[in-house]
């Protein structure tokens, strides 16, 4: 693999006759496989990568001969910061360790946010490990979103590791959420299967895409229904990107507070039916929490459940709902 510059001056690079890779993001992570494909892509569109004296997309086709021109950042270390986070831990033996996730938590550090993850805490509080499924990620065998609740599972060795990470790849893991949704849907019970890919316009997002979207099948149940809202069971059968929240939303059952995909916040004189007051809303993250996760355990080979309490923010919102809103 080519060095990296560490003082910011530019590589020179001649396109060879043994080209496999045509687009230039791709040709380029072949080279420099330290540097993530979406992080190589973010450099091109800076401007910072020039083919033959021009700037390009990351898209652009490459030919033999061509001249590459590039300045490539110097990569962040590798090293885990541990920090003394608290961590909800629900249970734990030799192969793995199973937490209650908190909200405003990133599971693993990545560009932009190297401290205060689930990985820095988990490094101060255990110097046992797995390898984890990709850089940074020490004992990572699945995530949830930065402001998802609920249950994961952690592993302390790579057998574990890799036993569990392939029963989520094969889909053998049962998973289920609870959300807090605006409305309720006309159905008690249904299934919404509605491909999924990144949205058109704003690269942070997720939405239905018919034509080239990735299979995502989500089936949900409604547990009580409140005016206005409604509390619903969701089991996943696939496991895409913010699958839940762009489902709920494409059903017109945004989860509350997800501003992302069109939920409101929801303040107390609302759920009163009083009149306006300035006041915190109830609550300021996506109402949405992972409840249950079953799996066969890596060595005892027995099927184990493990079950967490919402985080009092959300729970708050049901009793409130259930307190001012009960049908």
């Amino acid at each position: 693999m080519q060095e990296v510059n560490k003082d910011d001056q530019p590589l020179m690079l001649q396109v060879g006759t043994a080209l496999k890779e045509r687009r230039i993001d791709k040709y380029l992570h072949n080279r420099f496989s330290n540097f993530s494909r979406v992080m190589l892509q973010e450099i091109i569109k800076a401007g910072t990568v020039k083919v033959n004296g021009k700037v390009v997309k990351p898209s652009f086709k490459l030919n033999t001969g061509d001249q590459i021109e590039m300045t490539l950042p110097e990569l962040p270390s590798k090293e885990i910061l541990p920090e003394d986070i608290p961590l909800d831990i629900v249970y734990e033996d030799n192969d793995i360790i199973i937490i209650n996730k908190q909200p405003n938590m990133i599971v693993h550090p990545a560009r932009g946010n190297t401290h205060g993850t689930l990985v820095n805490a988990l490094a101060f509080y255990s110097d046992e490990l797995s390898s984890g499924l990709g850089e940074f990620r020490p004992g990572i065998v699945h995530r949830l979103d930065k402001n998802t609740t609920g249950v994961m599972v952690v592993t302390k060795n790579d057998i574990a590791q890799w036993k569990i990470a392939k029963q989520f790849e094969h889909r053998q893991t049962k998973k289920s959420y609870l959300a807090i949704v605006h409305g309720t849907p006309e159905l008690t019970a249904d299934c919404i299967n509605a491909p999924l890919g990144i949205h058109p316009k704003r690269r942070e997002k997720y939405a239905v895409r018919t034509e080239t979207g990735k299979e995502s099948i989500t089936f949900y149940e409604v547990l009580e229904r409140f005016r206005g809202f409604s509390l619903l069971q969701i089991t996943p059968k696939t496991g895409r990107t913010h699958q839940i929240r762009v489902h709920l939303s494409y059903i017109k059952h945004p989860i509350v507070a997800d501003d992302m995909y069109d939920g409101k916040l929801v303040y107390p004189w609302q759920l009163k039916d009083a009149e306006s007051t300035v006041e915190e809303p109830v609550i300021n993250r996506p109402a949405l929490h992972a409840h249950t996760l079953e799996f066969k355990h890596p060595t005892t080979e027995k099927m184990v459940k493990f079950e967490v309490p919402m985080a009092k923010d959300m729970q708050n919102l049901l009793d409130m709902l259930r307190k001012y809103r009960k049908i």
